[in-house]
């Protein structure tokens, strides 16, 4: 009987340039990615020097905003009560501050996510409203007469859809104010 040899581990020559090949894609795709990385940091580092520290959370912004608003409110000398009220106000005032931190923390600490998605909707909201205005101005100062809606009344030429004129009414609360 003739004996097989097992099979050998070392990879046949096409297949040993095939591995070659692969190793050194990967070794280039490595070497691309951390210059790419390294990139990103310096000019982190850049932006960091150039502009200070990036904003932080949305949370950790309140949270910045009444820790000074608390030692602005601690520091307050009140000339209202006088020298002799002074110490006891500041104490009040003290105890008051405590108490707003002490409120307003736990609700930090459970919805951080929340505050980013506040200032988001606000963000938008404030995009929209900048948006409505621009346009209602634009048509004000240009005095845009060509017809834009067939459903705004300013542009039927003072005649409704039934045929009635609608003369100077003037801007009663009867009357449509288009705000897009």
């Amino acid at each position: 009987m003739s004996e097989e040899l097992p099979p050998s581990e070392a990879p046949r020559p096409d297949e040993a340039d095939a591995v070659d090949e692969t190793r050194a894609a990967d070794a280039d795709a490595d070497a691309w990615a951390t210059a790419c990385a390294e990139d990103l940091e310096a000019e982190k580092a850049r932006r960091r020097a150039e502009y200070g520290p990036q904003p932080g959370s949305a949370a950790e912004e309140l949270r910045r905003l009444v820790d000074t608003v608390a030692d602005k409110l601690s520091g307050l000398q009140s000339p209202l009560l006088g020298q002799v009220a002074g110490p006891a106000a500041q104490q009040v005032v003290r105890q008051v501050v405590q108490q707003a931190k002490a409120a307003v923390e736990p609700v930090i600490e459970r919805n951080p996510d929340l505050f980013d998605h506040l200032a988001a909707a606000g963000g938008e909201l404030l995009a929209a409203y900048r948006s409505a205005v621009q346009n209602q101005e634009r048509r004000w100062t240009t005095g845009d007469t060509a017809p834009a809606d067939p459903r705004d009344p300013r542009d039927l030429d003072g005649h409704e859809a039934d045929g009635r004129d609608e003369g100077d009414e003037g801007t009663g609360p009867g009357q449509r104010i288009d705000l897009d």
